[in-house]
Order: C-alpha cells, then sequence, then structure tokens
C-alpha cells in the first residue's frame, strides 16, 4: 500500500464537471490534486491544485496522466482507455459520477466503447452523455470521500 503523503488525485479535467467538489474532499483530507487539461480548457490552480495544460491532441492528457500516475493514487476520469491504463497501475479509479472502475468490468466497458466508435465511423452518433445533476454531484462527492477514508485507515507504513 502507499503512504497518504505519497497519494495525489489526479484529474482528467478536460469535460470534468466534478472539479470544485474533487477540490473540496482533497482538501478536507489533505491531499494533492492534479489537474490535467488540454489548452482549450482553462483551468486555475489553486491551494492543493496544480494544474497541468498540454497539447489538444486527442488523448495528450491521457498519456500525460498515464506516464504521472503510480500506485495508490486516486484517478477521476470518464475515459474507459485511461481507466484501464490507471487500474493496471493500481490506482483507484472513479468516473465524475462516482462510477468506481473495476479489473472485472473493464473487457466489457471497453468492448461497448470499440462498438460505439465503429458505429460513429458510420455515421451514427449518440447524444452523448446527459447533464450531470447536483444530485449526482452530491453522490460523487460521497464516493470520493468513501475511498480516500478507506485508503487512509488502510495505509502501512
Amino acid at each position: 500500500m502507499v503512504r497518504s503523503q505519497e497519494r495525489k488525485i489526479v484529474v482528467d479535467g478536460d469535460a470534468c464537471p466534478v472539479k470544485q467538489e474533487i477540490t473540496t474532499v482533497a482538501r478536507s483530507f489533505g491531499i494533492p490534486v492534479l489537474m490535467v487539461s488540454s489548452y482549450d480548457h482553462v483551468l486555475k490552480a489553486e491551494e492543493g491544485v496544480t494544474v497541468v495544460q498540454v497539447d489538444r491532441g486527442a488523448d495528450s492528457a491521457d498519456l500525460y496522466i498515464a506516464n504521472h500516475i503510480s500506485a495508490g493514487d486516486v484517478v477521476i476520469t470518464q475515459d474507459y482507455g485511461l481507466a484501464a491504463l490507471a487500474l493496471g497501475k493500481r490506482c483507484r479509479v472513479l468516473s465524475n459520477r462516482g462510477q468506481e472502475y473495476e479489473d472485472s468490468k473493464m473487457d466489457f466497458m471497453l468492448e461497448g466503447r470499440h462498438a460505439r466508435a465503429v458505429e460513429r465511423r458510420r455515421g451514427h452518433y449518440s447524444k452523448g452523455p446527459k447533464a450531470i445533476t447536483a444530485e449526482e454531484k452530491i453522490y460523487f462527492q460521497h464516493k470520493l470521500t468513501k475511498v480516500l477514508t478507506f485508503l487512509q485507515e488502510n495505509v502501512q507504513l
């Protein structure tokens, strides 16, 4: 296990609607936050939050995150590919709606992502995800708190 002083929360920040909730929870645990986004999205650093801006490339933020996470970190992303990489590095991974990604479900999720990509190439587009609700933000905040509490209580010194 990882000591809490080494742990960080890493956020795929481009389309993350729960940045403020992440910052609030992280502060209460004294855990630093690294928010990564492309230059197209303006994020502001604040106490406890480091912002890194990367090129506009489709996977630039994901690649940066994959190269800067380590076991014990908490990663917040909606991207299944990044989630799979983070799980492989023994990180805890949450969606911005509070869903915790698990190794046992990643193959199914990645297959679904691939099928949707094939449909888009054929010209069939979906509406995309619904806007996040206030209740979902609260649920996310509770889930992140629960994950960090578990990690804090199970630290090996």
